[in-house]
């Protein structure tokens, strides 16, 4: 084979091989490169919605998507309505809705027995014996969002602050990291119950 051919042919499979790579998928355990900043896509058809509010920063990392039931979508509503009743932005919901996704699944959960995590509850996991409040207002969606939020405003710069960074600074997660996953999922949420 003459050298031409041979290093056309090489040029061709590399970059097949190039192609494949970045197209191809990614593995779940895979390091997340932040070299750019990528653009959210979020999949919304609701008129009014500043998508560019909901993912300021691009998503950080893969992202994690679970199908919803009738009582994880109703409470997505209602952390959106706290978060409306709170005054705050798209924004903030995007980050609570992340942080119950990482939490709960969106599932107001109540004592797990042993599987529980010391005296965690709700959809955002919070403990009454951290001050949260009682186990009953814990339960209760628009009480644990409202606190959820009043934790996050006061995180100074929260609305510039990657998600997880926000999120973490709340929670105090022993997985920091982990509320970034969600942020496509609750960003898609948003944009479509905000306005309904």
């Amino acid at each position: 084979m003459n050298t031409i051919l041979r290093k056309s042919m090489l040029s061709v499979a590399g970059l097949a091989f190039a192609t494949g790579v970045a197209a191809g998928p990614v593995a779940a355990h895979a390091a997340p490169v932040h070299e750019a900043k990528p653009v959210a896509v979020v999949h919304t058809d609701k008129p009014g919605v500043d998508t560019a509010k909901l993912i300021p920063h691009g998503t950080q990392g893969a992202q994690s998507r679970i199908a919803l039931n009738d009582e994880q979508t109703a409470n997505a509503k209602a952390i959106i309505a706290a978060t409306k009743k709170a005054g705050l932005p798209e924004r903030a919901a995007v980050i609570s809705i992340a942080t119950s996704l990482q939490e709960s699944k969106l599932e107001n959960l109540g004592h797990l027995g042993d599987r529980n995590d010391h005296d965690s509850l709700g959809l955002f996991q919070q403990r009454p014996s951290s001050g949260w409040g009682t186990p009953e207002q814990i339960t209760d969606p628009e009480y644990s969002t409202m606190a959820f939020l009043k934790g996050l405003k006061q995180v100074d710069g929260w609305q510039d602050m990657p998600l997880t960074d926000a999120a973490q600074t709340v929670q105090v997660s022993a997985y920091p990291d982990a509320y970034a996953q969600w942020e496509q999922q609750a960003a898609d949420l948003v944009a479509q119950h905000w306005n309904s």
